[in-house]
């Protein structure tokens, strides 16, 4: 199933996407539910096509757990080794943006990059000192996401709160896929000022993650509550790159979907 949150003539909801889409947003249609998705669905019987909505960002979370130096050629790619645990950073809410909202481009930084990653979203149960087995089940769903860095200030600070944490930051979308396996995806990132022929920068499989899913979210679940709606970043395999104004990247995850997102300076 797939869950997204939407923009309408009567407001913002969330709804089921229906169709295939790899027949194209044309032929996809979205099913609003009452309420949040978290638990049973109730469908409200309004129905429109997808092209006539806006999607927003899937969820908004409470907090934005991200992982670092979760693929070793990533780690390797910026001569660093591979961490023993989990190396977690936080980016705040008011970073999350949505599918084609822009990323702006800071002044304080001359390079800023992408980051393709596949992201997990939380569900109604949360998750506190959760072993593997309850961390599975605290999975509500998984979505695209673009850990955007500002590479020169995440050396310079020595630590990496300003170079993840700017508004716009952390799109994600373009909705929730649930009751996927992802231990086996391909991701990718492509990026380039011509929307029709992007170049792939990136590109990885889930497989080849240091620390794979359950365990990130166990892992992270000791350190931290994670909130119904909370988003977990689970890292971004090697081939990161600089994004100037008047690109457009899209990432692109295996059974999930696509992300697409313009890059504007700061206004």
């Amino acid at each position: 199933m797939r869950i997204a949150r939407f923009a309408h003539a009567k407001g913002m909801s969330f709804g089921v996407v229906e169709g295939e889409p790899e027949a194209g947003p044309q032929g996809l249609t979205i099913a609003e539910i009452e309420g949040h998705p978290f638990g049973q669905l109730t469908f409200s019987g309004a129905r429109w096509a997808l092209s006539d909505v806006r999607l927003l960002s899937p969820i908004l979370p409470s907090k934005v757990v991200c992982v670092g130096r979760n693929y070793a050629e990533h780690a390797a790619e910026h001569g660093n080794e591979v961490p023993k645990e989990p190396l977690l950073f936080l980016k705040p809410s008011t970073s999350v943006i949505g599918p084609r909202d822009a990323i702006r481009l800071p002044i304080f930084s001359k390079q800023v990059e992408h980051e393709a990653e596949l992201a997990v979203v939380i569900g109604a149960p949360g998750a506190r000192r959760a072993d593997r087995a309850a961390a599975e089940k605290a999975i509500f769903g998984y979505t695209c996401a673009n850990d955007v860095t500002a590479r020169d200030l995440q050396r310079s600070d020595g630590q990496w709160t300003r170079a993840k944490g700017f508004d716009s930051f952390c799109p994600i979308g373009p909705w929730i896929t649930t009751g996927l396996d992802v231990s086996d995806l391909e991701i990718r990132c492509e990026v380039g000022p011509d929307p029709d022929a992007l170049e792939v920068r990136q590109i990885g499989r889930t497989r080849d993650m240091v620390f794979d899913v359950p365990a990130l979210v166990s892992y992270i679940s000791h350190v931290m509550t994670l909130l119904p709606g909370d988003v977990v970043l689970t890292g971004t395999p090697a081939g990161v790159s600089p994004l100037t104004d008047g690109d457009t990247v899209t990432v692109r995850i295996e059974g999930i979907g696509e992300l697409t997102n313009p890059v504007v300076p700061v206004a």
